[in-house]
């Protein structure tokens, strides 16, 4: 669409475009979802893990089938208290070559920080998106998200050693469609 074109407004935004309107209207009003306390806000944060868990699983199982061959391990916290007070959930990706090359598994986390007005989901290497989930819908719009996530945490983690892909694999195995 051009700048000199005019969105049609019968016509629904795309879901990435209605998360983010979501979010900065939270920004606007100083909510999350509609509720305005800490308290209120952590509990839609709580209902959110469990909607988003089996699409985090999801992406992190591609990978695992199609870039570790099978060999990684998929494991979830739950929801916990993080260290600065706030709440969390953290999904993650070990395998073998990743281990011993030392380096942080793939990390999905899903947070609360004490200080924020609303939560964020974030890689283990990779910045903050966006979290305002509270239905089973909205919840698979993020599977994009949750992938796009993942994969760049992986993609950071080959950078951290050099570019040594060595740790995938699918590229030790000439398996690189």
């Amino acid at each position: 669409m051009s700048s000199a074109q005019k969105r049609d407004p019968r016509t629904a935004p795309p879901a990435s475009a209605s998360a983010l309107l979501r979010h900065f209207a939270d920004l606007r009003d100083g909510t999350h979802g509609g509720a305005s306390s800490r308290g209120a806000k952590e509990r839609l944060f709580v209902a959110a893990v469990p909607l988003l868990d089996p699409y985090a699983r999801q992406a992190l199982e591609e990978i695992n089938t199609y870039l570790l061959l099978g060999t990684g391990e998929v494991t979830a916290t739950g929801i916990r208290r993080s260290a600065d007070g706030g709440i969390d959930a953290v999904w993650g990706l070990s395998w073998p070559e990743q281990r011993a090359a030392g380096i942080t598994p793939i990390i999905i986390r899903a947070y609360f920080g004490s200080q924020f007005h609303h939560p964020h989901l974030q890689g283990g290497s990779v910045g903050d998106w966006p979290l305002n989930v509270y239905d089973e819908e909205q919840a698979a719009t993020e599977l994009p998200t949750l992938r796009a996530i993942a994969a760049a945490d992986l993609h950071n983690l080959v950078l951290q050693l050099g570019g040594d892909v060595r740790i995938i694999p699918a590229t030790v195995n000439a398996i690189d469609e």
